[in-house]
């Protein structure tokens, strides 16, 4: 695979999730699959976390319940185009039925390349 992966995690208030689940799996991730090359929309599904390493720490806010991957072709490709899709009028429209804008705890977005 060439390119990069914006890989990013979300934490969502635990007491507003179902709401947010359900307009994600109705509204978000399928406008974000059909207008970015999104490799695909991971949400908890009540599954036990595990937690390890030398400094396992978990944030206050807990773990990230919501994930979901970009492709871009670089950084460049994305810089230039995250926020143009973001403003879409069909996205804003989706994002004006969102539940709980103000639910996100934490949002975390990492860039990496593939590694063999």
């Amino acid at each position: 695979m060439s390119g990069i992966v914006e890989i990013r995690d979300y934490t969502i208030d635990p007491a507003r999730f179902a709401a947010y689940k359900e307009w994600a799996i109705n509204l978000a991730a399928p406008w974000l699959k059909e207008n970015l090359d999104v490799i695909d929309f991971w949400m908890d599904d009540d599954m036990e976390p595990e937690v390890a390493g030398s400094n396992p720490l978990v944030s206050e806010n807990g773990q990230p319940n919501v994930t979901w991957i970009i492709r871009w072709a670089d950084k460049d490709t994305r810089e230039a185009e995250f926020d143009k899709r973001m403003g879409h009028a069909e996205w804003q429209e989706i994002w004006a039925q969102h539940p709980c804008p103000d639910g996100y705890l934490h949002m975390n977005a990492r860039f990496m390349r593939a590694a063999g």
